[in-house]
């Protein structure tokens, strides 16, 4: 069989069994006078065989390991892993749906807002901090600060922030304390770095903080000495300087006590 007929068999592209040669899966068969490729049955097989198992789902390595002799993983064990991988994207794909259900649910009532995007877990914990109702401009970039690290940090950062930040609205008179520091770094946004309020508000802000953001904070107490740099840098920009003296001078004060509540 030249190369266009074991493709035409197999239903493959030719491109797909050149391709299948360049990497070693597909061995190449003899050649005849005229340089041509005389393919066999057997070579029908494998690339049957190598088509099978892509449409399973495995990539082309994961075909190598399974065709391999002796030194390659068996093709139950990649299946496995394969299964598995699939049921994490069934998962996935459900609670997108979910979600996409309740927004539409809500765009049946009327005009959705940025607000209505976000995992009804941190709107839940927004509600419950009582952001949504402030008039507060800090308030609001604490809204949108959560929201980009719920979208953007690992799953397991996620989760430690998001139970830190929960744990905190549950404590007594956490919410309160948080507007305070809302109103005392709105009232800053006019103020020169050198205000004597940029100093409370940055007590305040270090004392409001979760336990376990202050160790954090305490832990990366060398790249917080760089604080122009990377994400911070971009965070504060968006701030008046008084209202970035004060924070710069919160990670300072909770770097020095080492994260501690005292």
């Amino acid at each position: 069989m030249r190369i266009s007929e074991i493709a035409a068999l197999v239903g493959v592209t030719t491109r797909a069994v050149r391709h299948y040669h360049h990497l070693g899966l597909l061995p190449e068969p003899a050649r005849l006078a005229n340089g041509y490729r005389q393919y066999s049955v057997r070579e029908a097989v494998a690339l049957a065989r190598i088509r099978r198992l892509t449409e399973l789902g495995l990539g082309l390595d994961e075909v190598r390991d399974v065709i391999a002799d002796d030194a390659g993983r068996e093709l139950a064990d990649v299946l496995a892993e394969l299964d598995a991988d699939l049921a994490r994207q069934e998962r996935e794909i459900r609670a997108r749906r979910v979600r996409l259900g309740a927004l539409l649910a809500r765009a049946a009532e009327g005009p959705l807002t940025p607000e209505d995007e976000l995992s009804p877990e941190l709107a839940d914990l927004l509600a419950e901090l009582g952001t949504g109702e402030s008039a507060s401009l800090m308030a609001a970039k604490d809204r949108e600060l959560l929201a980009l690290l719920e979208t953007a940090a690992p799953p397991g950062e996620r989760d430690r922030l998001m139970a830190a930040v929960r744990s905190t609205a549950a404590t007594p008179g956490a919410v309160e304390r948080a507007h305070r520091v809302y109103a005392l770094l709105d009232e800053l946004a006019d103020a020169e770095s050198s205000d004597p309020r940029v100093e409370v508000a940055a007590r305040a802000l270090a004392d409001c903080l979760p336990p376990e953001l202050r160790a954090q904070i305490a832990a990366n107490a060398g790249a917080a000495a760089a604080a122009d740099q990377g994400f911070l840098k971009a965070f504060l920009a968006d701030f008046a300087p008084a209202q970035a003296e004060a924070v710069r001078r919160a990670m300072r004060m909770i770097s020095e006590k080492g994260g501690t509540d005292g």
